[in-house]
């Protein structure tokens, strides 16, 4: 912590801490603690492990998951049983096999109504087979349980974050459609560049195409790589030239005097890269579609394209989060744990980095309640993109959730620092931290 931590400054002395703490405790007492009154530059995102196995996994995209994402809402007045409603369903996953697809409603868990004291127990903590009630929506507009139950097993899943493309021609202009769900370049215990190359053939597509607008969907998308971050701008960006800037890097003070003694000021610019499908001399804009859970290495994207291109944003306020972290692991297996402490903090070419906040949309927009799968053109936030309006002539005002299974996803990148000179050095040349 005393090389990486953002703020290494803050660090408590090494004599005031108790080292009798377990070391999650520990971990959490050395923190640069965000609150928003009395410390709102602190730390909101740094975070313990205690398997360092599956958060690498995690973080290329191999979980423990019925392959079903959802968002919870209130059920009641009295905002106390809740009510889920499927995302999105991976494809080949347990829930597409059992049948779950987009805009379905649940009310109880193996039984057990959802309430605000349960859900997480019901659905974050379950092991084995899960029964889900179906809910129906009566014609007074309340949810009533239904008697069909679908069982679902979670299974150690490989995500593909390419979840869907699609080309469309609206008003005569060709328009390329992407659903981006992670910044991971390629499946666990893989050392190739698998999923970085299928976003390459995608744009191959969409340049053959013709695309003229692109639409960059990245709603369920709360971070990932770096180094994907970079193959996908690039792929976007009307390239200028290997001098041309995605973003700028600051880590502490210690690290930052080191980094330019030995590499010069350059060691904190990340650039852009030549990509043969690029699509940047041929689109005039790019509209992404965003959501409360676009963050991190999402958001990079829209922060180092702004100064290159017009950037539109459909949907709601980003999440903000403008610093990026590493995994620290022992490298002896001794311990199984891993820390995720905050190291970097990011900037685009011009020097911007105020996002803390968030992204605030050009267009505002939520999901609605009835949710068209995706793709179709009729689905809010692609009918707001493609035609300036959502399905009935007027922006939809949507719903608030109260919490989603994508809040659970800890996608914070994937570079694993073995010494302090392997660091260094992987910083520089790989540009693989955790955003």
């Amino acid at each position: 912590m005393a090389s990486y931590y953002f703020w290494t400054d803050k660090l408590p002395g090494e004599s005031s801490t108790d080292q009798t703490l377990e070391p999650e405790s520990y971990f959490n007492a050395l923190l640069n603690t965000y609150n928003a009154t009395s410390n709102p530059d602190g730390d909101r995102f740094s975070y313990f492990s205690p398997d360092a196995a599956t958060l690498k996994a995690a973080l290329n995209g191999e979980s423990l998951t019925t392959g079903m994402q959802f968002r919870l809402f209130y059920r009641d007045d009295a905002r106390v049983n809740l009510v889920g409603q499927v995302l999105y369903v991976l494809k080949g996953s347990p829930a597409e096999t059992a049948g779950f697809k987009r805009g379905d409603l649940f009310t109880k868990v193996n039984g057990t109504t959802l309430t605000v004291t349960n859900y997480e127990e019901l659905l974050y903590n379950s092991s084995g087979s899960t029964a889900f009630t179906l809910g129906t929506v009566s014609s007074g507009n309340t949810i009533e349980d239904s008697g069909t139950t679908r069982a679902v097993t979670a299974t150690t899943f490989q995500e593909d974050p390419v979840f869907l493309d699609s080309t469309y021609v609206v008003n005569g202009k060709t328009v390329g459609y992407l659903i981006y769900n992670q910044f991971v370049s390629s499946p666990n215990n893989s050392s190739g560049n698998e999923y970085d190359n299928h976003l390459r053939q995608i744009f191959g597509k969409f340049k053959s195409a013709g695309i003229q607008e692109l639409i960059l969907d990245l709603r369920y998308n709360p971070g990932g790589s770096g180094s994907t971050a970079v193959t996908l701008a690039s792929l976007i960006v009307k390239y200028s030239g290997a001098s041309q800037v995605f973003y700028k890097e600051e880590y502490n003070s210690l690290l930052n005097r080191y980094l330019q003694q030995q590499y010069g000021s350059d060691a904190f610019n990340a650039y852009f890269t030549n990509e043969v499908n690029n699509i940047g001399n041929q689109i005039s804009k790019v509209t992404i579609l965003t959501s409360e859970w676009t963050a991190s290495a999402s958001e990079l994207v829209i922060n180092g394209l702004k100064p290159y291109l017009t950037v539109q944003l459909i949907g709601e306020t980003t999440y903000g989060k403008n610093v990026g972290s590493t995994t620290l692991i022992d490298d002896t297996g001794t311990y199984a744990f891993a820390l995720q402490p905050i190291i970097v903090k990011v900037y685009n070419s011009l020097g911007e980095s105020n996002y803390t906040a968030g992204f605030t949309p050009n267009v505002p927009l939520s999901e609605p309640f009835t949710l068209y799968s995706l793709g179709n053109t009729q689905e809010a936030l692609l009918h707001a993109a493609l035609y300036g309006t959502s399905t009935g002539g007027r922006l939809a005002s949507g719903v608030s959730s109260l919490s989603s299974s994508i809040r659970e996803k800890a996608v914070f990148g994937k570079l694993l620092i073995r010494d302090k000179d392997a660091v260094i050095s992987t910083f520089i040349k790989k540009r693989t931290s955790v955003l």
